[in-house]
Parts: structure tokens; C-alpha cells; sequence
């Protein structure tokens, strides 16, 4: 057992190393760590060298083709050119020949009615109607579809007609006729109203006791009820099942009447001052020149000799363009007036500040924009207009004082005729500040309830606002108890005395875009597709007009009046932003919109460029275009009339510079603006779809510039590039 033990204790003291072995191992092990790290240091500079080579060798292929694109970018751009102005120069000629022969259309139009746009027919026009006296509501109602018509035509010429083929003064002569045949409209109202107010005992309801009645017409709906038999228990009416109220006990007991007028046209909004996005930009332009003008002067007014002299050289230097403004006195305010009111300044305005002393210019100027600045804060309980749209039409509710009835003595007929017109009743009624501080008197508001027009789409929940007449503005407050049913398409709500007020809805809901697509159809012919997160929409367009294909929502279709309809560009737009379905984003809707910002003339050019190869070429929505900054825009083109199976669409950038196919895909894991292989720069989108696919020169050229010009326009419209 002895031996055993020695035996297997002598292979652990041979199994230790001595310190000399230790040592060299541990060099060993060193030197091996230092060789490995020698190496790697070796591989990583020849990965890095490599890489700088390749970087190198790309920048310098990539410099090649820049100058390139620089040597040929002129010629190219000049056959661009030729091409754009053969569709859309020749678009614009059209064009204002198309308004030319509306113009003479209109001149040579014989039905009676007045042409909005010569003054003297309009002034007779308006002033033979204003001295009619005693006309019933029918005719009213009947004539106030023509009036309507005509504003309408006036806001159409403003809104279509190009600047420079309508001069300043003839745009503040329509603005003028506009507002006197609104306010003639209204009187009209009112006085048709009283006429029938004044036979409510004639023509009393044997069931109810009281008078009531609905009048429609084509854009004018009036629901009149007037209390004859003053009942305490009455709680309240509905007229059709379209539209109703609710009475507290006091107004029950009163010797009221209510008006429910309903227009299908909107007069009020454009009074107020968020209405137009114009105003901000003509008060900064103003404050410019404000500023320029106190500079000058002051400069000026350094020199004696020129003290004098120096507003006067201005003037004269001005004295063309003060010569020309003398025709638009007559509709011009002040600029102070202008501000205030929430209108744009004139030229005859901003012109008469040319005039002014330097201290009053200086603490003229001061007053005003600080006055504007305020203004710029808007009340949270005031509607505002470039992010609200007023949807369905304007409810004008008034409570009014019945006026004497007709009383018949004998073989007599007697009424009392009072001066003033139709009269408001006072809701809540005057209270002593006794009954006031006692909290006697309670004034419970007022109910409404009614059906919202099939003709709108409400992707949420309307808001209710009343109109404010004093502010000039839509206003949320005193509206309470909203009640919103999606299934009997109903709303009702209660206000705290009679109210004008409408429907609103947010004019962005559909923006920003979840995809879009255009495509060709047939000749002359496109379909232009557009997903958002509420709807799909798909406009067909045809030659130069286009239609509403389908609106998709929850399953179903709408919009009956609009869908498969011809109209131009602007004509539809209107039809569907009226209708709550807005794919048409306004300059400052980026306010109200989470997206990147497209460079304004790399986004032009993209329409023109999109809509130029619109009849070969299919075109889509691309991730990486809100990726790629706001300097580029990407997107996917492929040509349309192929055969290939390939479903992979190359993807194309355009920037200020340049255009590209690009080397990643769809569904690349990371962007880059690498060149795709075999590939080169082009100094257009147009060049660069063109060098990836068959030669399409002469289908380009054979289609029609209408076509053309009418799938910019509602590229330029919707805005798809920036906005999806």
C-alpha cells in the first residue's frame, strides 16, 4: 500500500511547472496575443484602405457622372422644355380662350337675369328688388335661387380667372356686388317672413292651435311655427322629422314665432377673420413696406435740402401706379379699417401711408400690427377656419316677435302696421338685479334637433359652433348637451338663447395620405387613386375633365350627387370639399398636418414632370420619399403597357439638381441615395424614366395637352407628394 501511495504522489510533482516555464509561457501567450492584435490591426487597415479605395472610387465615378449630366443637362433641359410648353403653354392658351367665350356666352345669354359682372345691369337689378314691397315668401324664396346663382358666379370667376386677367379694381367691384346682393338677400328674408307671420291666424293648424309651416326650395329650406295658443304644457315641435326644437315654459307662454332658415350655401364664413389665409400675407407684405417706407424717409430726412422734398419724390415715383388705384376708391377703406374688420389692405391703403408724416407713419404702423399680433391669438371657443370646415349648410335661428294679426270687424279688415320691420324677441328676458341676486328667475336653454343632409360625410363627430355677429366669427360657447347618433344620422344639442349656427369638421382628417397611385387608362385617360385612414377615393380623368370614381367607407358607397359626374379640376374640388371630403390641402395646411415638407419647386416640377409621362408610365406612393428630406422626393414609376413579370418597381429621385434611379427597393431595411447599377444622373425625372425602358417619345407627344394639364391640376391639388 506504501508503494502506492509514492506512486501516485510522483506525478503531481512531475505536473508542476517551474517559475522559469511560467515565464516562458506566459511570453509565449503574449507574444501570440500581440501577433493576433498585429494582425487584426493589419486586416482592419486593409478593410478601411479598401473601403476609402471603393469610397473613392465611387465619388470619382460619381463626379464622372455629374459632369456628365452638367455637359448634357442644358441640351436636355431645352427638349424638357420644348415638351412642357407644348402641353401646358398651349393648356393656358386654351384655357383663357375657354374663358373668353364664357364671358361671351354669358353676354349673349337671354333668360332676364342680370349679369353679375356689368355693373349697371347688377345696380338695376338689385335696387328693382330692394324697392319691391309686400312679396310673399314664395317669390321670395324663388328669387333668391337667382341671387344665389349669381354670387356663386361671381366667387366662381374670383376663385378661377388668373391675376393677371383680372385687375385689381374689377376683383373689389365683384367683392362689392357679392356683399350688396348677400345683404339684400337677407333683408328679402326677412321681409317675406314678416308677410307670412302677419297671416299665421289664417293659416293656424286646427290640431295644434298654432301656425306652422316648411317652405323648400331649391337652396333655401324655411321652417316657420308661430305661437298662437300660448299653451303652458307645449314642450316643443319637429317639422317633417327633419328638423325640430324645444321651448322652455316662458317662451311657451310668449307671443313668439320661430324661424328656422336653412341655406345650403355658407355667407358667413368668409367674414371671418380666420377665414382667409390672404389676410397674414398681405398685413406681412404690408409691414415690410411699412418698414422699408420708415427707412427711406429717415434716410431722407438726414440731408436738409431733401427734408421736403423726400415724400414727394416718392409720390412721383409713384405717380403710374397711384393713377391706376384712382378706379378703386370707391370700394377701398383704410388700411386701419382693413385690419380691424379682418380684411386685406388695399393698394389704395397701404398707397395713402406714402403720404403720411414719419411720426404718424411710425406710431400708425406700430398701432397696427401690434392690434394685428393680438389678433393673431385666437379665443379656444372661436372657431378656426383654415383647420374647421363648415359643413351642411347654415342654420339661421332666430326667435321673433309675432307680428299683430289680422283682425276682421264687420265687413272690415284691420292690421296694425309697425315701423321696424321683423323684430327679435329677447332670450333670456331682462331682469331686475333684485330677482337676479334673489336667483328667482331661471332661463333654461333652448333644444334643437336634426338630421344631418345625406349630401355631407362626417368621418367623426361634428362640432356644433354658433355664428357670433358682433366677432364675426364662429364661436363653440353657450352650446351644451350634444348628443350625436350615428345610426339615425341625428344630432341634438341645446343653446342658450337662438343662435345662427352650423356643422364642423376637421378639414384635414383625411391627411396626411396612407398611399395613392396614377396610372394610365386607355387613351387620353388616367385613374388616380388615393388611400387615407378614413376613406379610398379613385378619380377618373378623361381628356380635361375628371370625375369621383368611387368614395369607400365602412363597406359602402356615398355621395351619389357627386360619383361618376364630369366636371373640371376646380369645379370638382369644390363639389367635394362642400361635401366634407377633403383631399385638397391648402398652403398653410402643413400647420395642422404631421408631414416633411417638400421643397415647393422640386415638388413643381415633379407634377409636371408626372403628369407630362401620365399617358405610358405608372407612378406610386414610396416610404422612403418622407425618408429621403425635404429637399428630394421619391417614388416608384415603372412603365405601364409591359409584359414583364418582374413585380419589383424601381424607385426614382428627383431633387433641385438632379434625378436618379435609385439602388434600393421597397423593402431595403435602410435608405440610400446610392445610383442603382448601369445607371447614370439625368437632369430630369422625365430623362431618367426614360433611359430604364422602351422608347415612349411619341406617345408622349400625341397626347393631348388637355389631358395633361388636367392630371397636374389635381396632382397640384391633392398634393400627393408632400402630403402622403
Amino acid at each position: 500500500m506504501r508503494k502506492k501511495s509514492k506512486g501516485s504522489s510522483g506525478p503531481k510533482k512531475k505536473g508542476k511547472l517551474s517559475k522559469a516555464e511560467r515565464l516562458r509561457l506566459l511570453k509565449e501567450e503574449e507574444e501570440q496575443r500581440l501577433r493576433e492584435k498585429e494582425e487584426a490591426r493589419l486586416k482592419e487597415e486593409q478593410i478601411e484602405a479598401e473601403k476609402l479605395e471603393k469610397a473613392r472610387l465611387e465619388r470619382e465615378e460619381r463626379e464622372r457622372l455629374e459632369a456628365k449630366e452638367l455637359e448634357q443637362r442644358e441640351d436636355k433641359l431645352a427638349e424638357l422644355g420644348l415638351l412642357l410648353n407644348d402641353k401646358f403653354a398651349v393648356a393656358e392658351k386654351w384655357k383663357s380662350e375657354l374663358r373668353a367665350q364664357a364671358k361671351w356666352d354669358r353676354y349673349m345669354k337671354c333668360d332676364g337675369s342680370p349679369d353679375p359682372t356689368v355693373l349697371h345691369e347688377i345696380n338695376t337689378f338689385i335696387s328693382l328688388w330692394r324697392e319691391a314691397q309686400n312679396e310673399d315668401i314664395q317669390s321670395v324664396l324663388c328669387k333668391s335661387n337667382l341671387v344665389a346663382d349669381l354670387i356663386q358666379e361671381l366667387e366662381f370667376l374670383l376663385l378661377d380667372t388668373p391675376s393677371y386677367e383680372l385687375p385689381e379694381n374689377k376683383v373689389m367691384q365683384y367683392k362689392e356686388t357679392i356683399l350688396e346682393l348677400q345683404t339684400l338677400l337677407w333683408n328679402k328674408h326677412n321681409e317675406g317672413t314678416e308677410h307670412l307671420l302677419k297671416q299665421a291666424n289664417v293659416l293656424v293648424d286646427i290640431d295644434t292651435g298654432n301656425m306652422q309651416t316648411v317652405i323648400k326650395d331649391k337652396k333655401v329650406t324655411l321652417y316657420i311655427w308661430a305661437n298662437l295658443n300660448k299653451n303652458p304644457r307645449f314642450k316643443g315641435y319637429e317639422f317633417l322629422g327633419e328638423i325640430g326644437f324645444e321651448l322652455p315654459k316662458q317662451l311657451a307662454l310668449s307671443n313668439i314665432a320661430i324661424r328656422i332658415l336653412h341655406t345650403c350655401f355658407d355667407h358667413l364664413s368668409p367674414q371671418s377673420s380666420t377665414f382667409s389665409l390672404e389676410v397674414k400675407k398681405e398685413i406681412e407684405e404690408t409691414k415690410h413696406s411699412v418698414n422699408l417706407l420708415e427707412d427711406t424717409i429717415g434716410e431722407e430726412m438726414k440731408t436738409p435740402e431733401m427734408e421736403n422734398t423726400g415724400v414727394e419724390n416718392i409720390s412721383t415715383h409713384d405717380e403710374d401706379i397711384q393713377s391706376n388705384r384712382k378706379s378703386t376708391m370707391s370700394f377701398s377703406p383704410s388700411l386701419k379699417e382693413a385690419v380691424n374688420e379682418g380684411r386685406p389692405p388695399t393698394n389704395e391703403a397701404v398707397g395713402s401711408m406714402i403720404t403720411m408724416h414719419p411720426e404718424e407713419l411710425s406710431d400708425s404702423s406700430h398701432l397696427l400690427f401690434q392690434q394685428h399680433e393680438q389678433e393673431e391669438v385666437i379665443d379656444n371657443d372661436v372657431v378656426d377656419l383654415r383647420q374647421f370646415m363648415p359643413l351642411g349648410g347654415v342654420y339661421y335661428f332666430d326667435l321673433l316677435k309675432l307680428p299683430p294679426q289680422r283682425k276682421h270687424l264687420k265687413e272690415w279688415s284691420i292690421l296694425q302696421l309697425l315701423e321696424g320691420g321683423l323684430q327679435t324677441f329677447t332670450y333670456p328676458m331682462e331682469t331686475s338685479p333684485r330677482h337676479e341676486k334673489a336667483g328667482e328667475i331661471k332661463f333654461p336653454s333652448i333644444g334643437v334637433s336634426f338630421k344631418l343632409s345625406k349630401d355631407v360625410m362626417f368621418f367623426e363627430e361634428p362640432q356644433v359652433a354658433r355664428w357670433d355677429p358682433k366677432g364675426k366669427n364662429w364661436r363653440t360657447d353657450y352650446i351644451s348637451n350634444k348628443i350625436y347618433s350615428v345610426e339615425d344620422n341625428k344630432i341634438s344639442f341645446k343653446m342658450k338663447s337662438c343662435y345662427t349656427f352650423t356643422l364642423f369638421q376637421n378639414d384635414h382628417i383625411n391627411m396626411p395620405y396612407l398611399s395613392w397611385e396614377l396610372r394610365p387608362e386607355g387613351l387620353n385617360g388616367a385613374i388616380f387613386s388615393i388611400s387615407s385612414a378614413f376613406t379610398d377615393v379613385q378619380f377618373e380623368i378623361k381628356d380635361d375633365q375628371c370625375r369621383l370614381n368611387f368614395l369607400f367607407t365602412e363597406g359602402h358607397e356615398v355621395l351619389p350627387h357627386i360619383k361618376q359626374k364630369w366636371m373640371r379640376p376646380i369645379t370638382l374640388k369644390t363639389a367635394l370639399k362642400t361635401a366634407g371630403v377633403n383631399f385638397f390641402p391648402e398652403e398653410d395646411a402643413d400647420k395642422y398636418v404631421s408631414i416633411i415638407k417638400k421643397n415647393n419647386q422640386v415638388e413643381k416640377a415633379a407634377y409636371e414632370q408626372m403628369a407630362l409621362l401620365s399617358p405610358c408610365y405608372h407612378f406610386c406612393w414610396s416610404k422612403w420619399n418622407t425618408i429621403s428630406g425635404c429637399e428630394n422626393v421619391v417614388l416608384k414609376v415603372k412603365e405601364y403597357y409591359t409584359e414583364s413579370i418582374d413585380d419589383t418597381w424601381p424607385l426614382y429621385m428627383l431633387s433641385d439638381c438632379r434625378a436618379q434611379r435609385l439602388k434600393i427597393t421597397e423593402s431595403s431595411e435602410t435608405f440610400s441615395d446610392n445610383l442603382s447599377e448601369f445607371s447614370a444622373f439625368h437632369s430630369s425625372l422625365y430623362h431618367a424614366v426614360k433611359a430604364h425602358t422602351s422608347d415612349t417619345t411619341e406617345d408622349i407627344k400625341t397626347s393631348h395637352y388637355q389631358f395633361i394639364d388636367c392630371v397636374y391640376q389635381l396632382l397640384t391639388s391633392t398634393k400627393v407628394l408632400t402630403y402622403s
